[in-house]
């Protein structure tokens, strides 16, 4: 997916028409994308100018017929899946070697991903906010809109109004023993929040870089000049991806501090510890989620420790020539893997709350009827795969299935 959206990256500014390139290179692109041809690129190797030139070098050797590809699921030699279909290497015309290579398209490549993976988990976030705070019979009174309309930032109002919705705020207001729930509950949305309000600018940046012709130099065909400048510079998409990856371990880190409080029969509100469904003789010997909990705590820790931002951290190379440079396909690594590491604490955190509310129900201290259909509806989709943890037992399995469905975007977590 990562290597397809690099072409069609690099396709789009091509395409713009101020690189010099031949309209049989934008085809051959359109070609290898249509019949899912896709060149393998090394994830390393680049410091944003002159923008991507290593990994950008494998989609310009591919195209003339060289290096590798992957074809039909399998790792192959270019020119043996070029012998098979009949397809001729292109010859390069004069700049197209460097118009292919010099540009902005894997780090864009990889914010678009990173974009709609964010997107998607400010709104499962909320999701796991509200099961949280039925978990552990919370103040729904927190997320009530005469309360946020005193701060009106317009992300951070969209998901109060999320977790609203999800608890039935106004026909059934839970009001717990406590005035005030923890700041992982009452702060939610506006945790989650400050990436919901950043995502427009970040949209802006990616899109007007997806849009841009970005190598070096421009060709202007109808005033006839080349203009020789410093587009390849990933600054915009830089900046994003280490804004991105900071918001989005913060969610990870809300989460964690979510799980911590629903484990912990200190904080819990009368849960059994780490949310246990074993009972009688054999409870002493069941943990729960005691190790589950532990992972999460791990990949929220990773998660933070890559929020560094890479954009400072500028190389000089090139024997001086690239004396500043954006490290823009770093930081959208870094974020690309802090979404991954947040993916996997999302996940154990849907299994566990629906561990807790399960456990509420089953103490008569919440009635499954009074849950909104949207609550119901991801309660309905996690016990599919999840029974209830009696007994410990592996959970490997139904972890990596719920990630790999967050990661398609299965759970539906918008009313």
């Amino acid at each position: 997916m990562q290597a397809r959206a690099v072409m069609a990256c690099r396709l789009n500014s091509l395409a713009i028409g101020k690189s010099g390139v031949t309209y049989e290179l934008l085809k051959r692109i359109e070609t290898l994308l249509n019949l899912n041809i896709v060149p393998v690129i090394p994830e390393e190797g680049s410091v944003g100018a002159s923008g991507d030139l290593t990994p950008l070098s494998y989609l310009a050797a591919v195209l003339v017929g060289e290096r590798e590809v992957m074809y039909q699921g399998q790792r192959q030699a270019t020119q043996d899946v070029y012998a098979k279909l009949n397809i001729t290497p292109h010859v390069l015309r004069p700049k197209e070697g460097l118009a292919l290579m010099n540009g902005t398209a894997v780090m864009t490549a990889l914010a678009c991903l990173a974009f709609d993976r964010a997107q998607y988990l400010a709104r499962l976030s909320s999701r796991i906010t509200a099961m949280a705070s039925l978990t552990l019979k919370g103040n729904s009174n927190h997320f009530d809109e005469i309360l946020f309309a005193a701060k009106p930032h317009p992300g951070q109002n969209q998901i109060a109004t999320w977790i609203r919705e999800d608890l039935n705020h106004h026909e059934h207001p839970r009001n717990s023993d406590r005035l005030q729930d923890r700041y992982s509950i009452r702060c939610a949305p506006h945790i989650i929040g400050v990436l919901q309000d950043a995502l427009p600018f970040m949209r802006q940046f990616i899109e007007t870089e997806v849009n841009s012709a970005n190598d070096n130099p421009i060709v202007d065909g109808e005033g006839e000049h080349i203009l020789h400048g410093g587009h390849f510079y990933g600054g915009h998409i830089a900046f994003a991806m280490d804004s991105l990856k900071n918001t989005v371990a913060n969610l990870a880190d809300l989460i964690d501090r979510q799980m911590a409080l629903v484990m912990d029969p200190k904080f819990n509100n009368g849960l059994p510890a780490n949310l246990s469904g074993s009972t009688g003789p054999r409870r002493a010997i069941n943990h729960g989620f005691k190790a589950v909990q532990i992972g999460v705590s791990a990949w929220t820790a990773e998660a933070l420790k890559h929020t560094m931002p890479a954009s400072v951290f500028s190389r000089s190379t090139e024997c001086h020539n690239q004396d500043k440079v954006s490290m823009g396909t770093i930081a959208a690594r870094d974020c690309m893997r802090v979404l991954q590491l947040t993916e996997q604490v999302a996940a154990a955190a849907l299994l566990a709350m629906t561990q807790g509310i399960g456990l509420r129900i089953s103490q008569n201290e919440l009635d499954e009827a009074s849950l909104t259909p949207s609550l119901a509806k991801t309660l309905a989709q996690v016990r599919a795969d999840f029974e209830t943890l009696i007994e410990d037992r592996p959970l490997e399995a139904v972890l990596r299935q719920t990630i790999a469905k967050i990661q398609a975007g299965e759970w539906e977590v918008c009313r």
